[in-house]
């Protein structure tokens, strides 16, 4: 990955305090629920999923189980981590 593109996605993830704090909040974890986010964030549960919907977008995070509509795994993409060792 690029400098530019590593650069260009902290700028995306610092316009949005929601998703600069669900993106933290997964960090390295293996795997993290959605309501596991909400409680390390304080952020409500329609901020963290739109935050999850942008992040995968983004490449930045990806769900371990996407057929299941409860207890969906967040974790960080390779992506994801390069950019957190950059973010402050």
């Amino acid at each position: 990955m690029t400098e530019e593109k590593i650069w260009s996605l902290i700028g995306f993830l610092e316009v949005s305090p929601a998703r600069k704090k669900t993106f933290k909040a997964i960090g390295d974890a293996e795997y993290i629920l959605p309501s596991n986010i909400c409680r390390k964030t304080d952020l409500t549960s329609s901020q963290v999923s739109n935050a999850l919907k942008d992040l995968k977008n983004k490449k930045l995070v990806v769900c371990l189980n996407e057929e299941v509509s409860k207890g969906r795994l967040y974790k960080c993409t390779d992506l994801g981590l390069e950019v957190l060792t950059k973010l402050k």
